[in-house]
């Protein structure tokens, strides 16, 4: 059998929810692979592992149940360290933020939770997730997992390396100009830009990130 972290989110769901694997077990295996690769290309830069096998285990029990725990089932994902996640700080990259912790999840996270997915932990950016590359001076740089001389691309660059790792069957990330779009080509995966405005982008913890469409610098990014 294929070994869980290789599998697409959409065959992981599948098997999750006719009980041929268990959500434990893919998000053991998710965790494996992190605890392997993360060390050398640094994508996620936090992450609380009880944390997400008690979600998992909670997918599990709910299946048990005979209940339905959403469309992704147990299918372990990464966030971007640029969203509110409970009981997290919301860095956007910045050592300026390293003690933003949010008091509720983004809309996108309660989403994701609310589908079933097991979140396994956050993704790196660069400072205000405003560059084609990610460094910071809080976590780091993130480096491509397949091959650390280029760039794994920015915004987004944590989640598009963490999946092209195979750490998460998905990743959360965002994009104004690029920051999905350019580091799914960096890092040799897919990556899909919404429409604006089709997915909450709002924070909590912080202000509103408004674009004014008569700058010309936003202008230029769309």
């Amino acid at each position: 059998m294929t070994e869980l972290w290789r599998l697409t989110a959409t065959e992981l769901a599948a098997l999750i929810r006719a009980r041929k694997a268990s959500a434990r077990e893919a998000t053991q295996a998710a965790l494996a692979r992190l605890d392997a690769v993360n060390p050398r290309i640094n994508a996620v830069i936090a992450h609380d592992p009880d944390a997400a096998l008690a979600a998992a285990e909670a997918v599990d029990a709910a299946l048990a149940r005979g209940e339905d725990p959403g469309p992704l089932a147990g299918v372990p994902v990464t966030v971007k360290v640029n969203v509110d996640q409970a009981g997290w700080a919301t860095t956007n990259g910045l050592r300026l933020q390293k003690d933003n912790i949010a008091r509720q999840d983004s809309p996108v996270v309660a989403n994701l939770k609310r589908a079933g997915a097991v979140i396994l932990g956050r993704t790196n950016t660069p400072a205000f997730s405003l560059r084609w590359f990610t460094r910071n001076g809080l976590h780091g740089a993130t480096r491509n997992p397949r091959n650390p001389a280029i760039t794994p691309g920015g915004s987004s660059g944590g989640a598009a390396a963490a999946v092209a790792a195979g750490i998460g069957a998905l990743a959360h990330g965002t994009d104004i100009g690029g920051s999905i779009r350019y580091p799914a080509y960096a890092c040799g995966i897919h990556g899909l830009r919404p429409t604006l405005g089709r997915i909450p982008a709002w924070n909590a913890s912080g202000p509103d990130r408004l674009i004014d469409y008569g700058d010309p610098f936003a202008q230029r990014l769309l």
